[in-house]
């Protein structure tokens, strides 16, 4: 493993040495930066020729790479997979006199000042699959990820501390509610690197939904305070994912190649003058940019998908920038070797309207993300390919405004809510954690956002106690100072 310190050393002048260190504040940068590398334990080494930090991992790796389908806005669990029947039989019943339920927990202002929370029962019915040995129950809305169900992980006791959403989903990608921290993605990115060289290594992709829309901040697959180059890269919808493509007319490739390597030239000599860390990401990213001029195209060139897959995805696959684009697209991404690819599905944040609003929601997302599922199976690359199904938090037993069975809204609930995975290691066909009768509170096998971080990241071939980087005095890791690995979701 290279030692950061002489590395450190073999790039810096006795002269730009010292004057770095002159002024109060450029001793102090200097000191702490020697202090980062003097401390063995206190940083991973600087780029690896490879592209990772961690050089190799630090076990054998069940997963290679990441399908994250991120629900922007908080499904409901209790209409798709966390099947209450006792939400019927005590319907209306107000959740803040039913004693050791309620117990004067925080809930957002949205429902705070209502004069009772009413319980509301799922407008939809659930079947139970007996092709598991647990017999999940899942909603009529999903029938063809129940289709798929054995191949599935349930995990019906998530919770958070975080009750909104821009906190929830900041959360939720970044281990932290504060924003400015790594993304998962550029977690992954920076602790493994590359595999292909002619992508990126984190690709995000967004779909929009049926109902409120959140805003979704590019920090949200931002590196925080690692280098940028680990940033995740957003393909737009449309027909052009990344712009600028082509050359400029009267621009050859031959002509491109060589801008590019006068570029890089330039930009080393200002990399040994300053030592600045981000000249070499402006290196490696041009060299990027250059690279996908040929990729891309191919990525998203579908003329070599057969009729079958393609009807396998629905209707929606042929219209790019939907769902089911997007899902084919990471398959597509994952067979190249991207190390995270990041589906947002926007449109599930339900205060209102819930029935209408989920049933268009889950026609969009229903038959795509099973087709991932089966297409990634049928062509081998399951097996080491995690994909993870969930969102920021689930929604409330209770009624958000006035009971109505049929058009009823439910309100945040970071309490329990439901996530899926498969793949990657992951053991198929259970289901992990419970709630209690009414899909309010874990009352059995919690699993902490902390934990789901640790547990994926262990999976990857990675200690979340030894990802690691050093950052104004700190060491920071994704998964902070708390998380276990869940070893009951493992295969």
């Amino acid at each position: 493993m290279t030692n950061p310190l002489n590395e450190y050393a073999h790039n810096l002048s006795r002269r730009q040495f010292f004057g770095h260190m002159t002024g109060s504040l450029s001793a102090a940068v200097g000191v702490s930066a020697l202090s980062q590398l003097m401390d063995p334990g206190s940083a991973l080494p600087l780029s690896d020729p490879t592209g990772g930090a961690l050089g190799q991992p630090h076990h054998q790796p069940r997963a290679r790479r990441v399908i994250y389908l991120h629900m922007m806005g908080g499904p409901s669990h209790l209409d798709l997979f966390d099947y209450k029947p006792q939400l019927r039989a005590e319907a209306k019943k107000d959740l803040r006199k039913m004693p050791g339920i309620y117990n004067n927990q925080r809930i957002t202002g949205m429902t705070s000042g209502q004069s009772a929370l009413p319980l509301v029962p799922s407008a939809f019915e659930f079947r139970r699959h007996e092709n598991r040995a647990d017999g999940v129950w899942i909603s009529e809305l999903m029938p063809h990820t129940a289709s798929i169900a054995k191949e599935l992980c349930f995990v019906h006791s998530v919770h958070t501390e975080a009750i909104n959403h821009e906190p929830g989903v900041t959360f939720m990608q970044t281990g932290s509610q504060i924003p400015g921290r790594p993304s998962f993605g550029a977690w992954l990115n920076y602790g493994l690197g590359r595999a292909n060289q002619d992508l990126p290594a984190f690709v995000v992709l967004i779909s929009q939904g049926i109902g409120n829309m959140q805003t979704l901040s590019d920090r949200l697959w931002g590196s925080g305070f690692l280098p940028s180059e680990h940033q995740g890269v957003r393909f737009r919808g449309g027909k052009n994912p990344v712009l600028f493509l082509r050359n400029p007319e009267g621009v050859s490739p031959s002509d491109r190649r060589r801008m590019v390597d006068a570029v890089a030239e330039l930009n080393q000599r200002e990399f040994h003058r300053s030592h600045d860390q981000e000249v070499r990401t402006r290196i490696a990213q041009a060299e990027t940019a250059y690279r996908m001029q040929m990729s891309v195209p191919d990525l998203v060139d579908l003329s070599d998908e057969s009729e079958e897959t393609l009807e396998m995805y629905g209707p929606d696959v042929r219209k790019p920038g939907t769902f089911a684009a997007n899902c084919l697209l990471a398959r597509r991404l994952a067979e190249r070797d991207v190390r995270f690819i990041q589906l947002y599905h926007r449109g599930w944040d339900a205060h209102g309207n819930l029935p209408r609003d989920i049933r268009g929601q889950s026609r969009q997302t229903d038959q795509p993300q099973a087709a991932l599922i089966r297409d990634l199976a049928r062509r081998g690359l399951l097996e080491d390919t995690l994909v993870i199904w969930g969102a920021e938090f689930g929604r409330t037993a209770y009624c958000q405004g006035n009971y109505n069975e049929k058009n009823y809204g439910r309100d945040h609930h970071p309490r329990c809510f439901t996530m899926w995975f498969a793949g990657g290691g992951i053991r198929p066909g259970i289901t992990h954690g419970k709630t209690d009768p009414y899909g309010y509170n874990v009352v059995d096998n919690p699993v902490h956002v902390h934990d789901l971080h640790a547990t994926l990241l262990h999976l990857l071939g990675i200690d979340h106690e030894r990802l690691i980087y050093r950052y104004q005095g700190r060491r920071y890791r994704l998964t902070d100072v708390k998380g276990n690995v869940v070893r009951a979701l493992m295969a």
